[in-house]
Formats: C-alpha cells, structure tokens, sequence
C-alpha cells in the first residue's frame, strides 16, 4: 500500500490561539511536523480577525486567555454563520469540570485537559477535521438533491399544465 501525501495546499489548516509566545511557537511547530497548515493569533481579537483572512478547518485555542477566553472565542465563532461549523477544541490546564462545563455550553466541540499526549491531540484533530468535512458533503449532497427535487417539481408542473391543456382542446 501507498501512503498519499496531499499538496502541500490540500492539508487542513489549523488555527492556533494561544497567549504564551513559547508554547504557541512549540504547538505550531508541532502541529505543522505532523502535516497540519498552522495559522496562529495570540488572542481572541488576533483569532477573529484571522478567521476573515484565511479559511480553517478547525480552531484550537487555549480556554483561558485575557480579554476574550477561548470559550468566548467559540461562541463568536458559533455566532458568525460563515463558521458555524468550523471545530473549536479548547485547551484547559484545570481538572475542575466547571471550565470544560462553560467550554461546551459555549459551542467549543472538545476541551483538552493538560498535560496531554500530542500523539493522541493530533488524533483528535484529525477526527474532528474529518467528521466536519463529512458534515460538509452532506450538506452539498442535500443541496444538490434539493435543487433536483424543486427540478423534478417544475417539470412536473409543466407536464401537468402541458396535460390539462391537451385535454381541453380535445
């Protein structure tokens, strides 16, 4: 069997939100050896404005940061239709449940607790970027089907009219 690497522009970019300049440099470095795109932003506001710029797939950030936390982050993120359904993973250092609590009341999919494998954080990425590109598809195969059935619709119409005026000049 033939491993396929994809273009260098068919991998998935990953938005990196993290306020420590070491640690998001660390995650970046790491995230793009195992194959990702990594766009990084060192705050909520940074992150906002990085969605404009550039298309992700997935959002990871750290769940508590200054001026805006990452659960804040996803509920903007949750709030922008355009994004909607990008994945946000958050990035917690506690054990207590109520972080992880307020991190999926605010829209995030998955909260990672510290210290973590990275083996096993790239496979919840990929899952969750996988999972998301299949909601995706579907979404375009719904919609290509509901442009056939408003298709089959008209036509039918016109066969009916077609029909009842046959029959009225009979």
């Amino acid at each position: 069997m033939q491993i396929r690497h994809p273009a260098p522009d068919e991998r998935p970019r990953i938005l990196v939100v993290e306020p420590n300049r070491t640690n998001l440099g660390v995650m970046a470095r790491r995230l793009a050896e195992a194959g990702f795109r990594v766009s990084t932003a060192e705050c909520g506001a940074s992150a906002i404005a990085e969605l404009y710029r550039l298309p992700v797939e997935l959002v990871l950030a750290e769940l508590d940061m200054p001026r805006m936390s990452g659960a804040e982050l996803a509920r903007a993120i949750r709030g922008e239709v355009q994004w909607n359904d990008i994945p946000v993973m958050l990035i917690t250092g506690k054990s207590e449940p109520k972080g992880a609590v307020r991190a999926y009341e605010s829209g995030a999919d998955d909260v990672i607790l510290k210290p973590f494998h990275f083996e096993v954080l790239i496979a919840r990425i990929e899952r969750r970027i996988e999972r998301a590109r299949s909601v995706k598809r579907l979404r375009e195969d719904n919609a290509t089907l509901d442009a056939r059935v408003v298709e089959r619709a008209i036509q039918i119409g016109e066969l009916r009219d077609r029909l009842a005026e046959a029959r009225r000049s009979n």
